[in-house]
């Protein structure tokens, strides 16, 4: 073989290796890349959690410091109811003695200052009672966060106001606009919202929906009444039918317009105001069964 040829075909050799060398290292650089980028995500999913575990940890100590409380607050009210009985008693005993009342005047005192004793341990024991179902709402509460994880408090808000458990879920996530049908988004959620629900056989709830203050209407549909009412019976269908909820235990409700949280003065206003709102009803039969029990 000529020199010449011997020398074309080293180079030519030399040129092959280098370009398969070049695509090789490429690819390892975006092989690296995309390997950084989903390190950088798991970094972020763990650092949520974290923060979300921090969350129900601090919580829960809350609630057993709440209960804790309680609890030293009753012992002392015991303590305390008694002392005045038997306080009660040696007064009466001593009166009695004196000859300042009769036997059937002490009977009589004895009598109401024990119905006084009733009344009392009777608020105690509503006040137990009340205080048993804030803390099951709380645990609700905590239950529907960890479900539903990590999502902007702007889409979704869940909350306890005065006795009752509100899931509010905003229409960017849950409806077109000015539609009714629920979008596959907001399927998932509402999916997560029923497994806790569903796991509260006794729980009952309202769907209601809520509009800004723009008239609005659309075919047989005549005004914000109309889409909030659609709207709320949207959600309690596929909660019946896709996740199996006892339709029994569901209302659906429109508010329309008039029931806003916030002025509909601002673009960012009325879309706080266009929201879904699950209520979890308080269980008022079982309170006032527990009213008759104690009287009786």
């Amino acid at each position: 073989m000529r020199p010449q040829s011997i020398i074309a075909s080293l180079f030519f050799s030399i040129f092959l290796f280098s370009c398969v060398s070049t695509k090789k290292y490429k690819q390892s650089q975006a092989d690296y890349a995309a390997l950084q980028v989903k390190h950088s995500q798991l970094e972020g999913d763990l650092s949520n959690c974290n923060n979300e575990k921090a969350n129900l940890a601090r919580q829960k100590s809350e609630l057993e410091n709440d209960k804790a409380n309680l609890n030293g607050r009753i012992a002392d009210m015991n303590r305390q109811m008694d002392f005045l009985k038997e306080n009660n008693t040696t007064v009466l005993k001593q009166l009695q003695d004196l000859s300042v009342i009769t036997s059937s005047q002490a009977e009589s005192i004895k009598k109401s200052l024990d119905n006084l004793g009733v009344k009392d341990a009777y608020i105690m024991d509503l006040q137990s009672a009340m205080a048993r179902k804030d803390s099951l709402n709380m645990a609700l509460v905590m239950n529907l966060k960890g479900a539903i994880g990590n999502m902007n408090d702007k889409d979704i808000n869940i909350k306890v106001d005065k006795g009752v458990v509100y899931i509010d879920i905003s229409d960017k996530m849950l409806f077109r606009t000015g539609k009714y049908e629920v979008t596959p988004q907001a399927k998932e959620v509402l999916g997560k919202v029923a497994m806790v629900l569903k796991n509260q056989p006794g729980i009952e709830f309202m769907v209601e929906g809520h509009t800004d203050n723009v008239p609005y209407h659309s075919g047989v549909l005549l005004d914000n009444w109309d889409l909030s009412v659609k709207r709320a019976t949207a959600v309690v269908r596929i909660l019946q039918n896709q996740y199996g909820l006892d339709p029994a235990k569901m209302a659906a409700a429109g508010r329309g317009e008039y029931n806003p949280l916030m002025d509909n003065s601002s673009d960012e206003n009325r879309a706080v105001n266009r929201r879904t709102r699950i209520v979890i009803l308080p269980l008022l039969d079982q309170f006032f069964k527990l009213l008759e029990s104690k009287k009786a």
